[in-house]
């Protein structure tokens, strides 16, 4: 058995030098994440106030500031979430005497691709181009072929039916990605569209209920005209999206907030997915041509796509 010669000296992990980078943020964290996502598009400190609320963050004003996120608990002031993110700090940054670099993790480098799509020479020359072109061309395919298959190899890519399943589930993943990402910002887009409806709805209800009250009287109709078109379009937008239960305005806001974070999270693994999906088909285009005409996966692979 090992013997500990000095077991004083022995430590062992807390919370956080376990977890890593995989550890949640804080609430710190993600209210400062979110002020740094929306600064950059404010002019004025009141415009910064009126974006976080837009996000579904609540504001206690007081004297120092304090903020609750949308699935916050507490309150967290404004003066002890660092020294870039105090009332001073904030109106320097919107003004442009402090720059502040953002806090994100650093995202995934990856080599940039080194070959190009083969020429398609005969389709070229049908096309008048002439014998300087050709030589050109020709060299340049060379070159370009040389680097795909270098490419091929580094990744483990030399069997062409691996390489044309790699380039599939490169693509599914990546549209997957875009999905989620499109859908998202749809939804986005609806919950901002209702919340104005919402306000619209509540800020003329007592304006309408007095034209009913009244009987439908024309003076009244006359005297409060753009206020019970603004409720009649409102309750006409809800009927077109089948909505028989107005949903609580903090709801919506909660779910916007969610959405907003997981697509901002999947912008930089989207970037990155696209640019491996291009590179994978561009490498199986270049194989098709090398070899003269596409090639079809072995019935092994097919019948391990079944």
């Amino acid at each position: 058995m090992s013997v500990i010669e000095k077991p004083g000296l022995s430590k062992g992990y807390n919370r956080n030098e376990y977890l890593g980078e995989s550890k949640p943020p804080t609430i710190r964290e993600q209210l400062c994440e979110l002020m740094d996502s929306v600064l950059p598009a404010c002019k004025s400190f009141d415009e910064f106030l009126t974006a976080l609320e837009a996000a579904g963050v609540v504001i206690k004003r007081g004297k120092q500031l304090s903020f609750k996120l949308a699935n916050g608990k507490k309150f967290t002031r404004q003066d002890t979430l660092g020294d870039d993110y105090t009332v001073e700090a904030v109106l320097e940054r919107i003004s442009g005497k402090r720059i502040v670099a953002p806090k994100h993790k650093p995202v995934e480098i990856r080599k940039p691709r080194e070959f190009n799509l083969l020429i398609d020479i005969q389709e070229k020359m049908k096309q008048g181009y002439g014998a300087g072109f050709e030589h050109y061309a020709r060299i340049k395919n060379l070159k370009d072929a040389a680097k795909t298959l270098i490419y091929l190899q580094d990744n483990d890519l030399a069997d062409y039916d691996l390489l044309v399943k790699t380039a599939d589930d490169s693509k599914k993943h990546y549209n997957g990605i875009s999905d989620t990402t499109k859908a998202n910002s749809q939804r986005m887009s609806e919950i901002t569209e209702l919340q104005k409806q919402i306000s619209n709805y509540s800020r003329t209800l007592d304006v309408y209920r007095g034209y009913r009250d009244s009987k439908w009287s024309k003076k009244y109709y006359t005297e409060h005209e753009s206020d019970i078109i603004i409720h009649k379009a409102s309750k006409k937008y809800f009927d077109s999206v089948g909505l028989e239960k107005l949903p609580r305005m903090e709801t919506l806001k909660q779910e916007y907030a969610k959405l907003s974070a997981e697509t901002k999270k999947l912008y930089p693994e989207q970037k990155l997915a696209r640019e491996k999906m291009i590179e994978l088909l561009m490498a199986k285009q270049n194989v098709d041509m090398i070899l003269g005409e596409p090639r079809q996966p072995s019935k092994s692979h097919e019948r391990d796509s079944l």
